[in-house]
């Protein structure tokens, strides 16, 4: 069985349940966990020097549009808020195919690796000329990227009042039919599962009361969790208001969309009740930050969320709202909004770095991963402090204050998927070509 010791880490920031911060130590890898931290261990295998380094559990990314690394910085849409940025791309994305589908999750899921991310979700909800999310399945098996894919779904178009033009809806059996056929095809419920898959509509705008009600059951009938978009904006809380005749939590909660196997993205506009609702009952928040200030969402409130006891994440959300695909940089902004918002005491990089490891593996249900600790899933960022931007840091583990914004090497289930600062597992370079070549072709 394939052994890798790490070895002579400057700082290892584990994040274990006593969140110990351990120097000069050696991490042990084999078949997949980690099976051994201390001092001095002996070299069986592979040894990755770790010396002028800080070591990290992987990063975890909660919310996600990968198709969308394909359309960044488009014209039309750089200035506008969530509805009118959407109209703007979703005929740009209606022109989408599985090529299309493929290569911009295989850019997106690198660009999330060289920022040391291990473990990510990510949300597909539309599906034009024949595209699937087994092509972004496919993508994350290429890249050796710990996934967790949900099967989205938007069945209401522009003539029923709808935001997305009629072509990218569909009808509501069939998208129940493939969420099925996706779980049963994929869906792996064992520790270390390298794909996991969800059902989810796409926010409450796009899909009718009785797709969210019966997704849920789906879902809990199949043993997956469930996710959406809510409360992004005061848009979309008027719409709530108008369309519903209540606010979204209650319209989650109405229909069966809250509990721990439950997650919604950027909860920007959520009142106390709901936030407290969501802390009664384990529901978990993906959090935003970049894409939230792209589009002028607003300040999510974190740090009252953390407080009560709602399980937060980070999510970079899609690369046409943020532009980006870099989580740890996602984890700074979260650190410095929360900030702005409530003081500087309001959260230190330690806890900013939590809520991106241990706290994303918290909200996708993967308690395997997240930490360094013996037993879990061998998910490990190598960062290299010895650089120029941690160059006169007092406390080099204090990474998201002054430290490097890609790793020096990555580890996803024992399997070395970056090293010195390189994607090992598929073609970068080709790949982006291929990429550039596809926008070029869009914006015909």
């Amino acid at each position: 069985m394939q052994e890798t010791l790490i070895k002579s880490a400057q700082t290892i920031v584990t994040m274990d349940d006593t969140r110990r911060e351990l120097a000069g130590c050696d991490i042990r890898i084999r078949g997949g966990q980690i099976v051994e931290i201390g001092e001095n261990l002996e070299t069986i295998g592979e040894e990755v020097l770790a010396a002028g380094c800080v070591v990290t559990p992987g990063l975890v990314n909660t919310h996600h549009h990968l198709y969308q690394t394909l359309t960044r910085a488009v014209p039309g849409g750089q200035d506008a808020l969530l509805f009118g940025w959407l109209k703007t791309l979703y005929p740009i994305w209606s022109k989408f195919g599985p090529e299309e589908m493929r290569v911009s999750a295989q850019v997106g899921l690198a660009e999330l690796a060289l920022s040391g991310c291990t473990l990510t979700s990510d949300h597909l909800y539309l599906y034009p000329n024949g595209s699937r999310l087994d092509d972004t399945i496919d993508a994350a098996r290429a890249v050796g990227m710990r996934f967790h894919p949900t099967r989205g779904a938007m069945s209401i178009g522009e003539s029923a009042g709808g935001l997305p033009p009629d072509s990218l809806v569909e009808q509501e059996a069939a998208i129940l039919e493939d969420a099925i056929r996706l779980v049963d095809r994929y869906h792996d419920p064992r520790e270390g599962a390298m794909v996991r898959v969800g059902v989810a509509p796409c926010s409450p705008f796009s899909v009718t009361r009785d797709l969210m009600r019966d997704a849920a059951i789906l879902a809990r009938d199949k043993g997956v969790m469930l996710h959406t978009h809510l409360a992004e904006n005061e848009e979309d809380i008027a719409y709530s208001l108008e369309n519903f005749g209540c606010r979204p939590g209650q319209y989650a909660e109405e229909l069966g969309w809250v509990g721990s196997d439950v997650w919604h993205a950027h909860c920007v506009k959520l009142d106390s009740s709901e936030m407290e609702l969501f802390a009664k009952t384990g529901t978990g928040v993906a959090h935003c930050p970049c894409s939230n200030c792209r589009l002028g969402s607003g300040i999510a409130p974190v740090r009252k969320m953390r407080d009560l006891g709602v399980p937060v994440g980070l999510g970079v959300d899609g690369s046409a709202s943020n532009d980006a695909g870099n989580l740890v940089l996602e984890a700074r902004q979260a650190m410095l909004l929360q900030r702005v918002a409530q003081g500087a005491d309001a959260m230190s990089a330690r806890e900013a770095l939590e809520i991106a490891t241990r706290g994303g593996a918290q909200v996708l249900g993967r308690p395997d991963c997240g930490q360094i600790a013996v037993g879990k899933r061998a998910d490990i960022a190598i960062w290299d402090v010895s650089g120029v931007q941690s160059a006169g840091s007092w406390d080099p583990a204090a990474i998201l204050l002054a430290g490097p914004t890609t790793v020096r090497d990555l580890f996803v289930e024992g399997r070395q998927v970056v090293r010195d600062g390189q994607v090992t597992t598929i073609d970068l370079a080709a790949t982006v070509q291929r990429q550039n070549e596809l926008a070029r072709g869009l914006a015909l």
